[in-house]
């Protein structure tokens, strides 16, 4: 079992700095209350309770000759106001983060500028920012509600708006909502308010809890940013545990874990880290062997029951049948090596493994003189050589190859030289949740992990291969990697902002933006999961291992098309695809659309275009001008009608002098 803590794990700056300021205090021999707990720890806050430090509600609250500490959340300007019109001794302890974002919102909002809020408005934190705010103010805590937001408020799109972000908001629903901000919102100030050590804290975790198999979550179950964390571990790690102490450790799922990582929300002290470390490990050296490896257990023994001897012979095969071998040990006992005992595939064809003539080295499993038989298995021998290489595997952590026979509950059984070797799930495929059904009959590769001389139990990793494999082959990507560089790639997964494609051990994104020239809502319109497609790389991040791809043809480009196909005074056909009191937009070709201008749709006086045009019809027009730049297109009806007019009036004249 290995277990691995996050290097950011425990107090931030901003809670180490509040915790401090409380306890100088009380060393100093103040007598101090908090305006509400100083951290969300209740271990912590039990611990300042003990040294006399009082918890109150609000400054109205503070007794004569007490000190009161504001607390790392911050707190509205009226709470500082109340506070100053009462006359209390305080001490600020609001995270000098969280007083940036009082600053930008005050001066912003005074401004007459509408403020938004990425966070819980039932937080300390968010409420104190409102607090700070003059005018209206909006808060959201995931994309949706963003987006419902903007819904309700469409002024929002147009109007010069700020947007702040609680220091301790979830990263990717942030950078989520990010990308709605700054394609909706043109006009927002946007202020990426996140603690760096929260992003930092929040990104460790993830890739922590991505490789193990347990993740254990240290903290205050009324900690915004605890609970953030846990949320982010739970989305790569489905045994995640939300822990306040040592004493609410889930030993049992810890028993049958194999690689634990820990981190711990900001508020949490070192001490109870410190403990529950100390705890789990006392623990685990008693605790019972997980159900799956008993179950393996159970298998193996079950195997080996009848064994009485340790009696090694050579015996000459004298006769097949589907079901036994007989042969000749050179004893009145005739030798029988049942199929089971032949080997351990259950699946295996006795035909197919022996024959007549073949020698086999045996051992004695048990002798009946009465019956005049002797039972043997050349399946035990096999596994007793076999473990010993088994145990050089471990030592050495060479790779081994053997066939999956069977699948158990919590993993697979997979058979190596004659030994049959425990492959928890967690550890049997490249990501979590994937069946483990196409394993079954197939030859894997894997690790040793760990074994038990004593119970002659082995445990296996295929992942640990994979990861070397998909290491080796990221390696070789990034030695010859470069920008424009083209690939065939299969379609791993899909989220709302682009699709991952594996291009030979290493994943990149084509971007939603990138799929099609024409505007899609979701990447499932052109692309589906399993498919083999063509892109190449638009960027490389190497630092971070990002690979940005680009999967739509510069050729298919419709500005392309138009450039090369629809140049100024073209005469086309085009259908209305949308009416403005200014003009109708018409299409032009798929994912261009042009503008005639209410003054270019007759000879007449148009008031309205409805009055003329309606969505869906199919008018003629001349294109007048093109801004590639702008993206903007000028279409005319009126100058395909102007000639034709000429005419007339020339005929009429005609006449007239006739």
């Amino acid at each position: 079992m290995k277990i691995k803590v996050a290097k950011t794990a425990g107090f931030c700056f901003g809670v180490s700095r509040a915790v401090d300021i409380v306890e100088k205090l009380v060393d100093s021999g103040k007598r101090v209350c908090t305006l509400g707990a100083i951290i969300h720890n209740p271990q912590k806050v039990e611990e300042l309770s003990r040294k006399g430090v009082r918890i109150v509600n609000s400054p109205e609250e503070v007794k004569q000759g007490e000190t009161l500490v504001i607390r790392s959340h911050g707190v509205e300007a009226s709470v500082i106001d109340r506070i100053h019109a009462l006359g209390l001794s305080y001490s600020n302890a609001t995270c000098p983060f969280v007083l940036k974002i009082h600053k930008v919102v005050l001066e912003h909002s005074q401004k007459g500028e509408t403020i938004l809020i990425a966070g819980d408005k039932n937080h300390p934190e968010v409420q104190g920012i409102i607090g700070h705010c003059f005018g209206t103010c909006y808060t959201f805590m995931t994309e949706e509600e963003l987006l419902d937001l903007l819904k309700s408020h469409p002024e929002l799109e147009n109007d010069t708006i700020c947007v702040v972000v609680q220091t301790t908001f979830h990263k990717s629903v942030w950078k989520n909502s990010l990308k709605i901000l700054q394609k909706v919102c043109t006009n927002a100030k946007i202020f990426d308010t996140i603690c760096s050590a929260t992003s930092d804290r929040q990104s460790e975790a993830e890739i922590l809890a991505s490789e193990s198999d347990l993740m254990l979550v240290i903290g205050g179950r009324h900690s915004s940013n605890t609970n953030k964390l846990w949320q982010i571990c739970k989305e790569k790690c489905d045994a995640s545990f939300l822990i306040e102490s040592a004493c609410e450790l889930p030993f049992e799922a810890i028993a049958s874990s194999h690689r634990i990582g820990i981190t711990a929300g900001a508020s949490t002290p070192a001490s109870i880290i410190k403990e529950v470390l100390v705890t789990m490990t006392d623990e685990i050296k008693n605790t019972q062997e997980s159900e799956a490896e008993e179950n393996f257990q159970e298998l193996f023994e079950e195997s080996t029951k009848n064994y009485n001897t340790d009696g090694r012979v050579t015996g000459t095969v004298v006769s097949v049948t589907p079901t036994e071998v007989y042969v000749d040990v050179g004893r009145k006992q005739t030798g029988i090596v049942k199929l089971s005992e032949l080997t351990s595939d259950p699946d295996a064809k006795i035909e197919d493994l022996v024959k007549v003539g073949d020698e086999l080295n045996l051992i004695i499993m048990k002798t009946n003189d009465q019956e005049g038989t002797i039972q043997l298995s050349k399946r035990l021998l096999d596994a007793q050589k076999g473990w010993d290489e088994i145990v050089k595997a471990e030592e050495e952590k060479t790779v081994v190859k053997g066939v999956v026979t069977e699948i158990v509950k919590g993993g697979v059984i997979a058979v190596t030289n004659g030994v049959k070797v425990f492959i928890p799930a967690s550890l049997a495929t490249a990501t979590r949740g994937e069946s483990l059904d196409g394993l079954l009959k197939q030859e894997v590769s894997f690790r040793i992990i760990e074994t038990t001389r004593q119970r002659k139990r082995a445990v296996g990793s295929i992942r640990s291969v994979l990861n070397d494999e998909r290491k080796q082959k990221a390696e070789a990507f990034w030695a010859n990697a470069e920008v424009g560089k083209h690939y065939t790639g299969v379609v791993k997964s899909l989220t709302t902002y682009g699709a991952f494609v594996d291009i030979g051990g290493i994943d990149g994104m084509v971007h939603i933006s990138e799929l099609s020239w024409n505007r899609i809502k979701h990447p499932s319109e052109v692309v589906s999961v399993g498919d083999t497609i063509e892109v190449y790389i638009k960027a490389l991040d190497p630092e971070k291992g990002k690979i940005s791809l680009g999967y739509k043809k510069p050729e298919d480009n419709p500005w392309e098309i138009l450039k090369n196909q629809y140049p100024v005074g073209t005469v086309c056909e085009v259908e209305v695809v949308g009416l403005t009191p200014f003009g109708a937009f018409a299409r032009i070709i798929p994912g261009i659309d042009g503008l005639i201008h209410v003054s270019q749709i007759s000879n007449e006086r148009v008031e309205k275009p409805q009055d003329v045009l309606a969505v869906g019809q199919k008018v003629t027009v001349k294109i007048t001008a093109i801004d590639f730049e702008a993206k903007r297109i000028s279409l005319s009806m009126k100058e395909l009608l102007a000639p034709a007019a000429a005419e007339t009036a020339e005929e009429e004249a005609a006449e007239a002098e006739e």
